[in-house]
């Protein structure tokens, strides 16, 4: 898991659709980017699929945790999911998703797919479970 971190207004997003339209270069399988919005639709490139959640009437960590495990165990050829503003979708300060947070990490470690997430706030107000994951 990859951790793209940084308070509102510092270019998590961007770096965050570079890094996956870059992963086409070496992605095997399928790249996925999730998101809250349809604003970013032409920033990626067309080969990834680019799924806006506010269609799929997500609330709160368990259903955005039930709504990945969907996206895995539905195609067993997706390889990098990226999620720009996880908190944000799950409705829920970064503090309260632990439960997520490890729900996503077993997903890495059982189907060998590979995430990476925005987080908005500075590296020092990260909570532990996902300072973990920061490079």
């Amino acid at each position: 898991m990859k951790i793209i971190y940084g308070p509102k207004g510092t270019g998590k997003t961007k770096a965050i659709i570079e890094s996956a339209n870059s992963a086409l270069d070496q992605a095997k399988g399928h790249v996925i980017f999730v998101t809250d919005t349809t604003r970013y639709t032409y920033d990626l490139s067309n080969q990834i699929r680019y799924l806006d959640v506010s269609d799929f009437n997500i609330k709160g960590g368990c259903g955005f945790s039930g709504f990945l495990k969907g996206l895995v165990a539905a195609n067993g050829d997706n390889e990098f999911i990226y999620v720009d503003g996880i908190a944000r979708i799950a409705e829920k300060p970064l503090s309260e998703l632990n439960c997520l947070f490890e729900a996503i990490e077993k997903l890495e470690q059982n189907f060998g797919v590979k995430f990476v997430l925005t987080c908005s706030a500075a590296k020092e107000d990260l909570p532990d479970f996902i300072l973990k994951h920061v490079e």
